[in-house]
């Protein structure tokens, strides 16, 4: 017994340092970059295969085809990644979902090439670089990460290194050469990547597909030791691989049998699963924002060529329409991610997992298997396992909840291999399974007929998802989730919705796939395959149906008619790419034509100009040297614009802005449009005082509301580590009066905010909304109860239009006056062409009306405003001043956080100023102001 669990000890670590190896390159890759190597494992069979073709293709000594490998090879590929994918990424901004994208990318395109080069069937004689005893390979590890420790720990380069992770511009002008840093980090992450493969491909199958996945899964040892410490990493690769080589030991009777059997044989997956689904963040770089643009619509010719290209298999015959029928099967599952990605804005890595299991379902059910259920015809049985495959979206959907971008990508990943380790690759779930095809439908022509009217149930379901009221919501959650929340939305439920309909319409789609093929085969849902639809969706527009199909016949028909690997490898040189063009393919060749077609646009000569402004009409040329200001009365024009060729900030009696913008960003240069004279707000009768343009109180109210409640906190105390953020603040902000919060950076000005807008839960002390404790609510149902906020960081959704921004605030405030959003539109003189245009692109001034006129249009009794001058001029200040006062005019409770302590004299009922976490002084703000120096 002793010499069998010394025996199992030391096949444990093995496998445990080939896991360690892996966990340390990752490690060092994100520390020196911050980007997650998906591709770990995909240079790891690449360094495998190129070690198999020198030696035995083509008859290197051991050693010289190694050293060629592991010296040169692998490490040129992570420089060449750095240099050419990485580098200009982290240059443009650093756009982690696309970081994120591209990493699938090169794994996608190492694979596809590996496939190409070397063929998809499985090698059996990889050379043997190290032999089987575990010491050799233990010490080689330990070695390595005890002098990566030491070089991070205690060298320039470590420190460097850090440096660059945490802030690489800052790094950048502190004299680091950051390009150096990231590529040796690169280096060296390669470097055990294809140490990794070359130990492993002599015990394991070595195939384009296998390899990179077997590596992948050893990243829960990465996410253990939270992407940072290298030694617990070590630990639990060993720690794990020593526990599987054990479990193997056990043999239970009964039915617990296979269960313990794919665990010992999966105890990776096991461990990725668990660190990815409860550990709550992963490094420091776990958020992924999504860079949102107007979506482009789809030319309707498009749609026509795309039904025109559907119809025409039914004119084929044989082995081509045999091929056809896995198109429109695979479009359908692909419309899920765009549902789940494209329009949800959730990384969903998992997909492939829901469209197999829609297959062995409906195989199970179609052969009477399923337990508890009978047999079913096949359509039935389609339908049946549709409805049992949807609620398993909460698998995903749930940790979408709390993880966003690289913790929900892991755990989505995760997820998708668990399912296809202990579900698909077990005898007991998928021996003797068949599958055939509905009655009626059993020719490939009539199932084609069949399969294009489920894609086109489900291009309706998806298009249902994408537009209304239900796809705004989630276009707000997409593009900005806190500002989607403030709005309303209910950003949990949504992310459900979003993850069921999206494996919902997987398990149609697999379905179907499974049928076309007759069979249930698990290589046709492999996880590394499910990488490959993803990226495949956002390299094409994952907004859009259209690159779905697109996507669906390109991955199918590239493979059909080539060698196999060639849609991988074009669907990875795309991704790689991503960054170039963000918007797809579509969006890149829409802009270049645009483009092209501005460079060959006639001009003038000055002599031409010169003429033609004579002939004009001079009431034409007096419009033309100035923007139309929409909704403006001739005197607010003549003011806002005031002598030919002043700003609107020296226009509106100040030499200055206190943040002067670009001159595109001024208010009318891009929407021509500035703040009118501020109508009556509802309950006025429209007379102002004369001296500061504030409304009076309306003797009449046309549509009359009761009294805005009061906000008040009592004892909050917030803290961040050990740093006390709020200790023992109490608030008041009243009906009908403006409340101003001051103070400087790291006062708790902000901190305070968050507690009363609901996105920080305070550790003692509670909010009131009236009588109400409201302490515990999450920001969208306070919004739901009449508190609205605005962001000092824009929180606009790009892709909508202005008005359908403004929409989703009445939307998702329950408000039931059709009319709210057009006096919105209309009180911040959003209700010319402007309000037609999509959000992305338009300058601050207006993008500031946006989001003032969605908290608005939700009728709010309370609103919160973070630094609501940030990014205006004078002019767009002063006008918004004059809004503000019509707002608690009409007995609407403002609090406003701002450092513009001239906007606060002037709009400010009550002050309140505030140092480490404390309220020092309150009260009219001459006084408050006054003696706190200012």
């Amino acid at each position: 017994m002793s010499s069998l669990t010394y025996d199992l000890t030391l096949a444990g670590l093995s496998v445990g340092s080939a896991a360690a190896l892996t966990g340390i390159g990752l490690i060092v890759t994100y520390r020196a970059t911050g980007v997650l190597n998906f591709a770990h494992g995909a240079i790891a069979m690449v360094c495998a295969y190129a070690l198999r073709q020198c030696v035995v293709e083509w008859g290197w000594p051991l050693w010289l085809g190694a050293t060629v490998t592991l010296v040169l090879l692998a490490p040129a590929v992570g420089v060449a990644l750095e240099r050419f994918v990485f580098r200009p990424l982290a240059v443009l901004g650093g756009d982690p979902a696309q970081t994120l994208v591209a990493s699938i990318g090169v794994l996608v395109l190492l694979v596809g090439g590996a496939a190409l080069v070397w063929g998809q069937g499985a090698r059996d004689d990889a050379p043997e670089l190290v032999s089987e005893d575990p010491w050799g390979q233990l010490a080689v590890v330990l070695v390595l990460a005890a002098g990566v420790g030491a070089v991070i720990r205690w060298t320039r380069f470590g420190r460097e290194l850090r440096a660059v992770v945490d802030d690489r511009q800052l790094a950048v002008l502190g004299g680091i050469d950051a390009d150096r840093v990231a590529a040796a980090g690169w280096a060296f992450g390669s470097f055990t990547a294809g140490l990794t493969g070359v130990l492993l491909a002599p015990f394991v199958r070595l195939d384009p597909y296998g390899l990179p996945l077997l590596v992948m899964e050893v990243v829960a040892v990465a996410v253990a030791a939270r992407m940072r410490s290298l030694p617990v990493a070590v630990v639990v690769a060993l720690g794990i691989g020593v526990a599987q080589s054990q479990l193997t030991r056990l043999h239970p009777q009964g039915w617990g049998e296979p269960l313990l059997q794919a665990v010992g044989a999966n105890l990776f997956v096991v461990a990725l699963l668990v660190a990815a689904l409860v550990l709550p963040r992963i490094g420091t770089r776990d958020a992924l924002p999504r860079t949102a643009t107007a979506r482009v619509a789809t030319p309707p010719g498009a749609w026509i060529v795309a039904v025109v290209l559907f119809l025409l298999p039914l004119g084929f015959a044989g082995s081509d329409l045999h091929t056809s029928v896995q198109v429109p099967a695979l479009g359908v599952v692909l419309l899920s991610l765009v549902v789940v990605t494209g329009r949800g804005g959730q990384i969903s890595l998992g997909q492939a997992a829901y469209a197999g299991l829609g297959a062995l379902f409906t195989a199970l059910l179609a052969a009477g298997r399923f337990p508890g259920l009978p047999r079913l015809p096949e359509l039935a049985a389609l339908a049946v396992a549709v409805v049992l495959v949807a609620p398993l979206g909460l698998l995903t959907g749930w940790p979408a909840i709390s993880r966003r971008g690289l913790a929900l990508a892991l755990a989505t990943f995760a997820v998708g291999v668990g399912v296809s380790r202990f579900v698909f690759a077990q005898p007991y779930a998928t021996s003797g399974l068949s599958l055939d095809r509905p009655a009626g439908f059993d020719g490939d022509r009539a199932y084609y007929v069949l399969e294009l009217a489920l894609l086109a149930a489900a291009l309706v379901t998806t298009r249902t998802l994408r537009t209304g009221r239900t796809g705004r919501a989630l276009a707000a959650m997409r593009d900005h989730e806190p500002g989607a929340s403030a709005a309303g939305v209910q950003v949990p439920s949504l992310k459900l919705l979003a993850f069921v309909s999206g494996a919902a319409l997987a398990a149609l789609g697999g379905g179907m796939l499974g049928m076309g093929l007759r069979a249930f085969d698990p290589g046709a849902y492999d996880p590394v395959r499910g990488l490959l639809w993803f990226a495949a969706v956002v390299v094409l527009g994952a907004d859009s149906t259209l690159g779905a199909l697109a996507a669906a016949a390109l991955l199918v028909g590239l493979d059909a008619g080539a060698r196999g690997g060639v849609a991988a490898a074009l669907i990875g040189v795309l991704a790689v790419l991503v960054g170039r063009f963000p918007g797809g393919p579509y969006e890149a060749l829409r802009t270049a034509g645009a483009r092209l077609r501005l460079r060959r646009r006639a001009r003038l000569t000055a002599v031409g100009a010169g003429l033609r402004v004579r002939l004009r009409p001079v009431g034409e040329a007096g419009a033309a040297r100035r923007p139309a200001l929409a909704g403006a009365t001739p005197a607010s024009r003549a003011h806002a614009t005031g002598r030919p060729g002043q700003g609107v900030a020296k226009a509106a009696g100040g030499p200055e802005s206190r943040e002067r913008p670009a001159p595109q960003d001024r208010l009318g240069a891009a929407d021509g449009a500035q703040l009118p004279p501020v109508p009556p707000a509802p309950g006025h009768d429209g007379r102002t005082d004369g001296a500061q343009g504030n409304p009076h109180p309306a003797r009449g109210r046309v549509h009359p509301r009761p009294p805005a409640p009061s906000l008040t906190a009592r004892h909050l105390h917030a803290r961040y580590g050990g740093f006390t953020a709020l200790d023992g603040v109490d608030l008041d902000v009243g009906p009908g009066q403006v409340t101003a919060v001051v103070g400087p950076n790291g006062a708790g000005k902000s901190t305070l905010f968050h507690c009363l807008a609901g996105t920080l839960r305070p550790a003692r002390g509670h909010v009131r909304l009236g009588d109400r404790d409201i302490t515990r609510l999450t920001a969208h149902a306070r919004t739901r109860l009449g508190i609205a906020r605005t962001f000092q960081q824009l929180a606009v959704f790009p892709s909508l239009t202005v008005a359908e921004n403004v929409r989703v605030g009445a939307e998702q405030g329950r408000v039931s006056d059709p009319g709210a959003v057009e006096r919105a539109l209309r009180l911040l003189a959003l209700d010319g062409p402007v309000r037609a245009l999509p959000a992305a692109g338009l300058p601050t001034g207006t993008l500031r009306r946006v989001e003032l006129a969605r908290a608005l249009a939700g009728s709010p009794r309370v609103l919160l405003l973070d630094e609501p001058a940030a990014g205006l001029d004078n002019a767009e200040v002063a006008a918004l001043a004059r809004v503000l006062k019509a707002l608690a005019a009409d007995g609407t409770a403002l609090l406003v956080v701002e450092h513009d302590l001239d906007l606060v004299a002037d709009l400010a009922d009550v002050v309140h100023v505030m140092t480490g976490g404390r309220i020092v002084a309150s009260g009219p703000p001459g006084r408050v102001l006054d003696e706190a120096g200012t």
